[in-house]
């Protein structure tokens, strides 16, 4: 085998690994996100998952505790127990809400 040969065979190598990698780490979240579910209210601030309201980007952009518009993903049927204080009810959201005036 030639040098160029086995540069070749090295570099599709790291190609398909490079690949099967990736795709492996972008079908994760998809797992996670079957477990768990967006609970809106209870990041802390520059904790939240991707994604936020107004005045955010994606993940870690919130700009408060308890941001209503902000959310992080929480284990499924935990969220409307989660207490946030900016919260109408007291607890985490489903959705997105304008945060209650202390």
């Amino acid at each position: 085998m030639s040098k160029t040969q086995t540069s070749t065979t090295l570099s599709a190598t790291a190609l398909a690994l490079a690949l099967g990698t990736a795709l492996t780490l972008s079908a994760a979240p998809a797992a996670a996100a079957d477990d768990n579910e967006k609970c809106f209210g209870v990041a802390l601030k520059g904790k939240n998952d991707c994604a936020a309201g107004p005045g955010t980007s994606c993940a870690g952009t919130s700009k408060t505790d308890y941001q209503g518009s902000a959310w992080k993903y929480v284990p499924k049927g935990s969220c409307e127990k989660t207490a946030s204080p900016t919260s109408p009810t007291g607890y985490g959201q489903l959705a997105a809400f304008k945060d209650k005036q202390s």
